[in-house]
């Protein structure tokens, strides 16, 4: 059984440096057969395909001037810099993309949110919180996250809440908390991936969890946890010993 960690030890977005993006998917039909996004989905699973592989089969053609690789690409990079799933007109002024394309997308989206969105997923590990957010882990900059819970720790809603720069990201208390207040979280974890591959916190990293902490601690809302994450694995600050319990009991 899965240790329950987090019970056992408890009781607006501001973006930055949009020239960093990943780099397009190259045509399908330069790809070995086995490597391309169709393949890979039948042969390995959804689980196994990046954000912008998924996007790209969702479109599954490109246009004139830009091929579906680049077009889902830039349709990641336009959906990651909101909180909401934008309206069909809002993704049709995307260059290439079209009211069709747009429709067909914001479908999907809405569907997958309705039937296998986030919200109840509770949250007892690190690898909970690893399995929501590992899919930002091939980002070429730093996204940071932020994970709003319930008094049950389960969870309310995760949202990206700064893009940073390849080796770092800037971060305040007040963009982490802003969402959380509205969502009346009892409790946050957030989270944050490292381009490098290194899992060791930096001095920003030791910094700004410790900010953050006692910012919680004002604000009444348990900080449950701060993780560093590669495609590779993760870092838990809470796992290390470095989030101290606090004097809230248990969730029922």
């Amino acid at each position: 059984m899965k240790e329950e960690l987090y019970f056992a030890a408890s009781e607006s977005n501001e973006v930055h440096d949009a020239d960093y993006r990943l780099p397009p998917l190259p045509p399908p039909e330069s790809l070995p057969l086995a490597e391309r996004p169709r393949e890979r989905l039948q042969d390995l699973g959804p689980g196994a395909l990046s954000d912008q592989e998924l996007l790209a089969i969702a479109l599954n053609s490109g246009v004139r001037g830009k091929t579906v690789g680049v077009l889902a690409a830039e349709l990641l990079d336009a959906l990651e810099r909101r909180k909401d799933i934008p309206s069909v007109k809002e993704l049709a002024g995307l260059s290439g993309l079209g009211l069709s394309k747009a429709g067909a997308v914001i479908a999907m989206l809405e569907f997958g949110r309705r039937r296998w969105g986030i919200a109840g997923t509770r949250i007892k590990h690190p690898s909970d919180i690893y399995n929501m957010v590992r899919h930002f882990a091939d980002r070429r900059q730093e996204r940071f996250l932020c994970l709003s819970l319930n008094g049950a720790y389960e969870a309310l809603a995760l949202r990206i809440v700064t893009i940073g720069l390849v080796n770092r990201t800037i971060v305040h208390p007040r963009e982490v908390f802003a969402d959380p207040i509205l969502d009346r979280a009892s409790a946050v974890c957030v989270a944050h991936n490292h381009p490098s591959g290194q899992l060791r916190p930096s001095p920003e990293d030791e910094n700004i969890t410790i900010k953050l902490k006692d910012a919680a601690d004002v604000l009444g809302i348990r900080f449950l946890d701060h993780l560093i994450f590669s495609e590779a694995g993760y870092y838990s600050y809470c796992q290390d010993g470095k989030i101290p319990s606090g004097s809230r009991s248990k969730p029922a």
